[in-house]
């Protein structure tokens, strides 16, 4: 901590020579500076679960739908829609004057290709194109899906929130293979992206799109109105995280998507800075396990983990303070209609590393080598990560933690190498409160194997589970297909829910209309 000050005085003194200058620049050209999460490497938010890319996503694409803070599914590139008396049929109309940047219209035909794109990688997509019989474009304003059987969360895939979000892009981008990196951001969205001056490893910028109309509604998380209030933003990409708190007290940076929990009261001292809660659900982290290599391909080690695991120290360890989060043994966001504690004896009895080490010796653990990648520009990866390799090391285990940065984190993952050729056993991550509300969305608790996500755990009851889900009749019967999934969950674990937290954000008192939601959105916010 007193190393993290001295850097941050430091670089506050130097800042603050030129930040008058730099201040005065940035009212004139209204450019707000906002300093992001992570790098951003990937352009393509359909190839990607990574926040930063979904992110970049929402600056430069619409949606045909997006959830409100009442998490209500609200119509967003789409005018008015209908659903047929049996239910197989949906027509869809979009708005009036929808155009991409590079000046073409809308069509229905790239709302198709990109809906179509986006299917094939997301997990309630996959769903989604399992119960369809066609989608038709009607005409270039109006299309048709038509499905072999009810599907009652079509609205809620194509408003869904967070990764991977059904953005809509040009015909000729979503035809890309869904497994092949797109790298043109052509959107419909409310800022085009200058890729010229996109610097990896230090900046992105984006304009705002002068030919975007934006909805009449109020804006409400990804709904209603997005209406941009400034000319030009700029993504900055600061790891050092004095640096960062540096430039955002010295006026340099407007806005700090997430900052450490050591540095909340340096920066809540200084009266030009406001430090906020914007995140009305909080996220959770977790521990993701390597399926393909030994040793967590055998369910007893993965048992020994979740055993010991205290969340109260991942709490403390994410989020500074208790107040900032808790503990929630459920694999459905807690507070909210379908979290429970059904299943999670594992996690809530006394710990007993005897019975841990026993499970590990049962599983005929051999000293085998478990790297645990890591990222150290993301302090919510880092900590857990930190904390695990320690649990790792009380449990007799031989476990190796290999940091870099998270680009590198969210570029490694995707290997099914074995450790010796550059794979890994374990990375931590978090997820957002939309992402977990329901079996549905929650794309990490499926057993998949090769199309689950990172970590590709294979197990069937899950996913039949899963599928009673999708088939409940009603809302007690939805409750309890999803108390089975978690039951199932907590004795497979596909992965380890950590803690439940919130990290509070940091701008400048001269920013305003900064949206309430469980990300940054960078529209309707004005800068004085």
């Amino acid at each position: 901590m007193k190393s993290v000050l001295r850097r941050f005085m430091l670089v506050s003194a130097v800042l603050a020579s030129v930040s008058g200058m730099g201040a005065a620049q940035a009212q004139a050209q209204k450019t707000l500076r906002f300093i992001a999460q992570a790098d951003l490497r990937i352009l393509d938010p359909i190839a990607t679960t990574a926040y930063i890319t979904r992110n970049h996503g929402y600056m430069v694409y619409d949606t045909l739908f997006a959830m409100d803070d009442k998490f209500q599914i609200q119509p967003q590139m789409v005018d008015k829609y209908t659903v047929s008396a049996d239910k197989l049929t949906y027509s869809f109309t979009l708005r009036d004057g929808l155009k991409f940047h590079d000046g073409t219209p809308v069509r229905s035909s790239d709302v198709i290709a990109s809906i179509d794109r986006w299917a094939k990688r997301d997990a309630l997509g996959q769903k989604m194109a399992e119960a369809t019989a066609s989608w038709r474009a009607v005409n270039d304003k109006t299309f048709e899906l038509k499905l072999k059987e009810r599907f009652a969360f079509v609205l809620d895939a194509l408003g869904k929130p967070s990764s991977n979000v059904p953005f809509i892009m040009p015909e000729r981008v979503a035809k890309t293979d869904a497994f092949t990196n797109i790298t043109d951001p052509t959107g419909s969205g409310p800022f085009r992206m200058i890729k010229e001056e996109w610097v990896p490893g230090n900046k992105v910028v984006y304009v705002k799109n002068k030919d975007y109309i934006p909805r009449k509604e109020a804006p409400s998380w990804a709904s209603g109105g997005k209406v941009v209030k400034v000319d030009r933003v700029e993504w900055l990409y600061i790891p050092d995280s004095a640096t960062a708190a540096a430039a955002l007290n010295a006026g340099e940076a407007d806005w700090w998507e997430q900052m450490p929990p050591d540095l909340i009261p340096i920066l809540a001292r200084n009266k030009s800075v406001k430090v906020d809660n914007i995140d009305p659900l909080g996220s959770m982290g977790m521990i993701r396990f390597n399926f393909m290599h030994p040793p967590f391909n055998n369910p007893k080690m993965r048992q020994a983990v979740a055993m010991v695991l205290n969340q109260q120290d991942y709490v403390l360890g994410i989020a500074g303070s208790p107040k900032n989060g808790k503990v929630c043994t459920s694999f459905f966001t807690c507070d909210t209609p379908l979290a429970s504690d059904v299943g999670a004896e594992i996690m809530k009895g006394p710990r007993n590393f005897d019975k841990a080490k026993q499970l590990i010796k049962e599983a005929g653990y051999k000293g085998e080598k478990i790297v645990i990648i890591s990222a150290t520009d993301q302090p919510i990866v880092q900590s857990q990560s930190l904390l695990t390799t320690e649990l790792l090391k009380k449990l007799g285990l031989n476990v190796e933690l290999q940091a870099g940065d998270w680009g590198t984190l969210i570029t490694r993952r995707t290997s099914k190498e074995p450790i010796e050729k550059g794979g890994w056993s374990i990375f931590h991550t978090w997820l957002v409160g939309p992402d977990l509300l329901n079996p549905a969305v929650n794309f990490a608790v499926r057993g998949s194997g090769q199309k689950a996500w990172f970590g590709w755990p294979v197990d069937q009851k899950l996913e039949d589970l899963r599928e009673d889900f999708f088939k409940a009749p009603d809302a007690a019967s939805a409750k309890r297909a999803a108390e089975a999934v978690q039951r199932r969950a907590f004795e497979f674990l596909p992965y380890v829910p950590t803690a439940q937290f919130i990290l509070p954000t940091a701008y400048r008192t001269n920013l305003s209309g900064v949206i309430v939601a469980p990300m940054a959105f960078l529209w309707n916010v004005e800068k004085k």
